[in-house]
C-alpha cells in the first residue's frame, strides 16, 4: 500500500486534501490523472448499467434532503458505529475493528492484549501474548489466543484490556453508539428546526423519487433507477487510503421487481452481472470472491445480501454489495409521508409495493482496486542488454486515464513534430491522449507505462518518407509493430468502449 500511495502522489492520481495545512483525515483530492481515471470508471458503469440497457433509467438527487427522509429510512436512529475512546491518548476506535484476547497460561487468564484489525490481527495478538508472558516471567503453557472485538467485551473485561495507543489497561471506555451522519443547518437560523444532514448514501434519493420516475419515465416492472453521486459518513477511523474515507462517491442502482417475482433468481443474476462488470474493467477474477451475509446478521427486512470481495494489499475486503431489501424502503417512505408508493398490477387488478434488489458500490474502492491489481514492477532488458526496473500500471484500456501517447522520435525535426501533432489533434477529438516530445524515446515509454497508458505511437522517419505508418508500442508486452492511422482508430474503437 505504501508503494501505491507514493505512486498516486508522485504521478498526480490522488493527493491528501488540504495538504498544505497538514491535511484532514478521511478526505482526498484527485489530481489530473486520478480525475480522468475516476471519470472513466463512472462512465463505464453508467454506459453499461444505464445506456446499454432498456430497463434502467438514471437519476440525480440532491445531496441534502428533507430530514424526515433520514428519519423514515432509519438513519437518524440507527446509522451508527460502535465507538471506543482511549481516555489517556484521546484516540478513538471503532469497537468492531479493535480486537482483544485474554492471555491464558495453564488454563488461567493472567492478562489481556489488544490489536487493531489487520491481516495479521491474530498473529499480532499471539506475539503480544508471548511478550506479555515473558515480561511478567509467568511459567507454564501459553494457550493460543482467541481474538474477539470490543463489541463482545464483558463489562468486567474492559478495564483490563490495554489501549493500543498506550499499551496500558484502564483507559478504554465501553463501546457506545456514534451516528455517522454529518449534520448541517439549512436557512438563516441555527436551531433544531433547521437541522439537515449530508446524505450517507444515494439510495434514499431513488426511493423518494420512485413515483416521479414511474409517472414520467415510461417504465414497467422490472426496472431500475441508477444514480452516481457523493455521500458522506463521519467515519470514526478512516483508513487504508481511499478505501474508507469520510467523503466518497457511490454508484448505486435500485432494481424494482414484482412482489411475486423470484427475488432469489434476480438477486443471483445481479451478483453475476456485477462480478462480470468488475472483470470487464480489469480486475482479475482470481482476486474476486463472494461473501454471503449470515441470516442472523441480516436486517430484519433483508432477504439476503452478498458482497463481492476483493483481495487488497491490506486484506480481502468488501467491494460491491448486492442486497435484496424487500419492500421495506418504499413502505417506510409511504408510511412516513402519507403518499402511497405502490404500482397497479393490470393482471391482478391490485395495487402492491414493489420489492427491490440493490447493487451498491463505491467509485473510490473500485479505483483503489484497479490500481492495486494493475501495479507491477519488473526487470526488463534494453537494446544494449542493460537490465533496468520498469514500473507499470496494467490498467484496462476502458478506464486508463490516457489512451494513447503520441511521441515524435525527435523534437527538433519539424516534419516529425508536425505529423505527430496532426495525429494528436485527431485523436484528441474522441479520446484522452498525451503528446510528449521531451527526452529519449525509452524514457518517454517508461513515463507512460507508470501511468497506465495502453499504447504509445511513435512518429519516425519511416512515417514521413515511406507509407505513412507509425510504430505502435503495446504497454504490457512492450511489443512494437507498424500500424496505419485507420488501424489505430479501429483498435481504439474495439478496445475503448
Amino acid at each position: 500500500m505504501d508503494t501505491i500511495v507514493a505512486l498516486c502522489k508522485r504521478r498526480g492520481f490522488i493527493f491528501q486534501s488540504s495538504e498544505i495545512y497538514g491535511g484532514i483525515n478521511g478526505f482526498f483530492d484527485y489530481g489530473p490523472l486520478g480525475v480522468e481515471l475516476k471519470k472513466n470508471i463512472r462512465d463505464c458503469w453508467w454506459n453499461d448499467m444505464v445506456r446499454r440497457r432498456d430497463d434502467i433509467v438514471g437519476l440525480e438527487s440532491s445531496i441534502i434532503m428533507h430530514p424526515k427522509v433520514w428519519e423514515a429510512s432509519g438513519h437518524v436512529a440507527g446509522f451508527t458505529d460502535p465507538l471506543v475512546d482511549c481516555k489517556a491518548s484521546k484516540n478513538r476506535y471503532r469497537a468492531d475493528q479493535l480486537f482483544f484476547a485474554p492471555v491464558v497460561v495453564d488454563g488461567q487468564t493472567v492478562g489481556y492484549v489488544s490489536a487493531l484489525e489487520s491481516e495479521r490481527t491474530a498473529a499480532e495478538l499471539q506475539e503480544k501474548a508471548e511478550t506479555f508472558k515473558r515480561k511478567k516471567a509467568i511459567q507454564g503453557k501459553l494457550d493460543a489466543v482467541q481474538p474477539r472485538d470490543m463489541t463482545e467485551a464483558k463489562p468486567e473485561e474492559i478495564a483490563l484490556i490495554p489501549s493500543p495507543a498506550t499499551g496500558e489497561p484502564g483507559s478504554l471506555t465501553a463501546p457506545r453508539s456514534f451516528n455517522m451522519m454529518f449534520q448541517t443547518n439549512v436557512g438563516a437560523m441555527t436551531d433544531a428546526s433547521s437541522v439537515a444532514y449530508l446524505r450517507p448514501e444515494t439510495a434514499q434519493g431513488m426511493f423518494v423519487d420512485f413515483k416521479n420516475v414511474v409517472d414520467t419515465g415510461r417504465v414497467k416492472l422490472p426496472f431500475g433507477i441508477a444514480q452516481i453521486g457523493k455521500s458522506f459518513r463521519n467515519e470514526i477511523t478512516p483508513r487504508n487510503f481511499i478505501f474508507r474515507s469520510r467523503e466518497f462517491e457511490q454508484m448505486e442502482m435500485e432494481y424494482f421487481i414484482h412482489e411475486d417475482a423470484d427475488w432469489d433468481k434476480c438477486h443471483k443474476e445481479w451478483i453475476e452481472w456485477c462480478r462480470q462488470w468488475l472483470i470487464s474493467v480489469g480486475l482479475p477474477e482470481s482476486h474476486l470472491s463472494l461473501y454471503a451475509h449470515p441470516k442472523e446478521k441480516l436486517a430484519f427486512y433483508s432477504k439476503g445480501t452478498v458482497d463481492i470481495m476483493f483481495k487488497y494489499p491490506f486484506g480481502v475486503q468488501e467491494l460491491w454489495g448486492i442486497a435484496a431489501r424487500g419492500n421495506y424502503d418504499l413502505g417506510q417512505h409511504a408510511q412516513a409521508s402519507g403518499k402511497p408508493q405502490d404500482i397497479f398490477d393490470e393482471t391482478t387488478k391490485k395495487k402492491f409495493t414493489p420489492h427491490v434488489i440493490e447493487p451498491a458500490v463505491g467509485v473510490d474502492r473500485i479505483l483503489l482496486a484497479v490500481l492495486c491489481a494493475g501495479y507491477a514492477e519488473e526487470d526488463v532488458t534494453d537494446e544494449k542488454g542493460n537490465v533496468e526496473k520498469r514500473t507499470v500500471l496494467r490498467l484496462s484500456p476502458r478506464i486508463a486515464p490516457v489512451k494513447v501517447a503520441v511521441l515524435p522520435l525527435l523534437k527538433n525535426k519539424e516534419q516529425l513534430t508536425a505529423r505527430a501533432k496532426e495525429l494528436y489533434k485527431k485523436l484528441q477529438r474522441r479520446y484522452a491522449v498525451f503528446y510528449d516530445e521531451g527526452g529519449a524515446i525509452g524514457r518517454r515509454y517508461r513515463r507512460q507505462d507508470e501511468i497506465g497508458t495502453p499504447w504509445c505511437v511513435t512518429i519516425d522517419f519511416e512515417t514521413i518518407e515511406k507509407d505513412g505508418t507509425f510504430t505502435l508500442r503495446e504497454r504490457d508486452s512492450m511489443q512494437q509493430k507498424r500500424i496505419s492511422e485507420a488501424e489505430l482508430f479501429a483498435l481504439l474503437e474495439e478496445k475503448v468502449y
